[in-house]
């Protein structure tokens, strides 16, 4: 039988903060943790939270201050963070986020067990160049270095980090927070039916390619609707320039933070469309998956890993070919049956719980 383990977690904007994979990951790992009776404690972005309970659903919470812009805030909440763990009775520490990487060196000198779960390629994507570049390709090098083990999300990111830093890691992929299909109209609010739309989920940032998949659906010849669900919680341009496309075929939803919404969203479009570069297992293609949407993406060594046994669609990154995918696609609709597919086991949380909890033991 396993002991019970003191576990903190670094790294998130906090609980039950949903934003991100990372958050999804932090919320569906420590409830579980705690139903196995382990104790966990969860660092917070203080800044986001009105209402400040100590704990939620036996999660402990800690408030930490940040500053909330979009290349500071989480490495300012991570240093507090670090230094608050440091001299606390927790000794099992699980960090998110390769950019933590350098506080690694806090956690080494005080002697706690720690894991850092690194994510995706963060020094390539565009809204790091220059500087935030060079910082998040040495953060992931220190990683290596200053952290008892290396947690990537997919074989290709462990390949990467062999390869690149010639360090070893645990895979554990991220899990679908996909919830059953309602009886219920749920998206009214948005005036979509069954099949008559497109779906696009993800963060507002370049490298997830919403504008170049918008002016490639704009170009197709189809009459359906492109639904784009995501944004980003800061001033951008980027964003802002996307936001501003106009046609009576888009529709921009913003965040979708109710679960059952967004579930709803993917159990009933017409095809998932993923744009996603830089990463590995990427959580909006696993609940595509888990939904058993039919799916079109970008094609990239990641994208290959996920779809391994389905029969997807795989486009390049540029707009001509994602027009002629489109409507290679309508015109095969009935050639891209996925009713055989079950998710692979290493996409369901209680899976990833009891991988967690073994590296976590061993």
């Amino acid at each position: 039988m396993n002991k019970k383990l003191k576990i903190a977690i670094i790294g998130s904007r906090g609980y039950p903060y949903v934003y991100s994979g990372y958050e999804t990951l932090v919320k569906e790992l420590s409830e579980r943790l705690v139903i196995k009776g382990h104790d966990v404690r969860v660092y917070c972005h203080s800044s986001l939270f009105k209402n400040k309970p100590k704990s939620v659903n036996g999660v402990k919470l800690i408030y930490t201050p940040s500053i909330e812009t979009k290349s500071l805030s989480q490495l300012i909440n991570s240093f507090f963070s670090f230094i608050h763990v440091c001299f606390s009775s927790y000794n099992t520490v699980l960090v998110l986020n390769a950019a933590n990487g350098p506080f690694g060196l806090f956690t080494k000198i005080f002697m706690k067990k720690t894991f850092i779960n690194v994510d995706g390629l963060e020094w390539l994507r565009p809204k790091w160049k220059g500087l935030g570049g060079i910082y998040f390709r040495l953060a992931a090098k220190l990683s290596t270095f200053f952290f008892d083990v290396i947690i990537t999300d997919s074989d290709q990111m462990k390949k990467i980090y062999q390869d690149q830093f010639k360090r070893n890691s645990t895979v554990i992929a991220y899990g679908s927070s996909i919830k059953k299909k309602s009886k219920k109209n749920l998206l009214s609010n948005w005036k979509l039916d069954k099949n008559g739309y497109y779906l696009v989920v993800g963060r507002l940032i370049p490298d997830n390619n919403s504008m170049l998949l918008i002016k490639g659906f704009i170009e197709s010849n189809s009459k359906k609707k492109l639904v784009i669900v995501g944004d980003v919680p800061y001033k951008d341009k980027y964003a802002s320039s996307v936001k501003r496309i106009r046609n009576k075929n888009l529709v921009f939803t913003g965040y979708v933070k109710n679960d059952k919404i967004l579930s709803e969203l993917y159990h009933n479009c017409f095809a998932y469309i993923h744009g996603h570069e830089f990463g590995g297992t990427n959580p909006t293609m696993i609940n595509a998956l888990s939904s058993n949407c039919k799916i079109l993406a970008l094609n990239t060594r990641f994208t290959i890993e996920m779809l391994r046994g389905r029969n997807a669609i795989f486009f390049k990154k540029n707009i001509n070919d994602i027009t002629d995918k489109l409507n290679f696609f309508e015109s095969n609709f009935s050639k891209f049956d996925n009713n055989n597919f079950l998710l692979p086991e290493k996409y369901k949380w209680d899976y990833i719980v009891k991988s967690y909890v073994k590296i976590f033991n061993n």
